[in-house]
C-alpha cells in the first residue's frame, strides 16, 4: 500500500487528497482493505460520493485474490488504462525515456527519491508525490498532467470501471480543462538508456526524503499537441 504522509489538500482527517487518491488506485492487498475507514475518513463528503463505486467494490471484496484479479485485467492487460503516464504521450518512444528521467528530476528537487521498483510515471506515485508537495507546486504539476489523466479516466468509464471514480475526482482539483490527445507514436525505447530510482525491494510506491537539489521536470518534453497548434497548450517547463 502507498505510503502516505499528512500535508496538502488535506480532508477531515489531515490526509492530503493526494495520498487517498494514490492509495486507492494502488495494487489491492489486505494492508489496503484494511486502510478503508481511513481513507473513508481523510475525504469529505463530496468526495465520497464521487468515490463511492470504487469504495463499494474494494469494501465489499471477499476475495482479495479475485479483486488483484480484476486489478491486473483492468490495468496491466489494457494498454488504453495503462497507469503509466509517458505511454500515452510517447508510448515506447525514446522521448519517453527522456521525460522519466525529468519527472524524476523533479522528485529530486523536492527533496524526495522513489524507493520503489515503479518508473517514475507510475500514476500512483506521482499522485503520493503531489500529496507530499507545496500545494501550489502540486497543483502545477497536476494542470500539466490532467490532460493524460482525464484521457485514462475516460477509458476506464467507458469499459465501466469503478476505477474513473479516481481520475474523475482529479479532474476537479485543477481548474486546467483537459484537452483531447493524439495517439501516442509508435516506437521501442533503448532499455539501457535510463536506470531509475535506488535499489528497491519490491514494496508498493513511497517516497523518502532527499537533501540535493535536482533540475525542474519537463512534464511534456516532447508533447505531440504543439505540433497541432492546440489552443491550450501545456506549458511544461516548472520552475520552482
Amino acid at each position: 500500500m502507498t505510503h502516505m504522509t499528512p500535508p496538502t489538500s488535506a480532508g477531515s482527517s489531515g490526509v492530503s487528497v493526494y495520498s487517498v487518491l494514490s492509495a486507492l488506485l494502488s495494487y489491492p492487498d489486505a494492508g489496503l482493505l484494511a486502510a478503508l475507514p481511513e481513507l473513508r475518513a481523510a475525504l469529505d463528503a463530496p468526495r465520497r460520493g464521487q468515490l463511492a463505486p470504487l469504495l463499494s467494490l474494494l469494501d465489499g471484496a471477499d476475495d482479495l485474490i479475485a479483486l488483484q484479479e480484476q486489478y491486473v485485467a483492468t490495468f496491466d492487460r489494457r494498454p488504453a488504462h495503462s497507469l503509466h503516464l509517458f505511454e500515452h504521450i510517447h508510448g515506447e518512444s525514446r522521448d519517453r525515456g527522456q521525460a522519466m528521467v525529468d519527472l524524476r528530476e523533479e522528485y529530486l528537487r523536492h527533496g524526495l527519491v522513489p524507493d520503489t521498483t515503479e518508473l517514475p510515471d507510475y500514476v500512483p506515485l506521482f499522485l503520493e508525490f503531489l500529496g507530499q508537495i507545496a500545494p501550489a507546486d502540486a497543483a502545477a504539476l497536476l494542470g500539466d498532467a490532467i490532460h493524460v489523466l482525464a484521457r485514462i479516466g475516460d477509458k476506464l468509464a467507458e469499459s465501466g470501471s469503478p476505477y474513473a471514480a479516481v481520475f474523475d475526482v482529479l479532474r476537479t482539483l485543477t481548474d486546467t480543462v483537459p484537452q483531447p490527445l493524439p495517439e501516442p507514436p509508435e516506437g521501442e525505447m533503448e532499455e539501457t538508456m535510463v536506470t531509475f530510482g535506488p535499489g528497491a525491494d519490491g514494496t508498493e510506491p513511497a517516497l523518502r526524503a532527499r537533501g540535493q537539489a535536482a533540475q525542474p521536470v519537463r512534464f511534456y518534453e516532447t508533447d505531440p499537441r504543439r505540433t497541432q497548434a492546440a489552443p491550450q497548450a501545456v506549458q511544461g517547463e516548472r520552475h520552482g
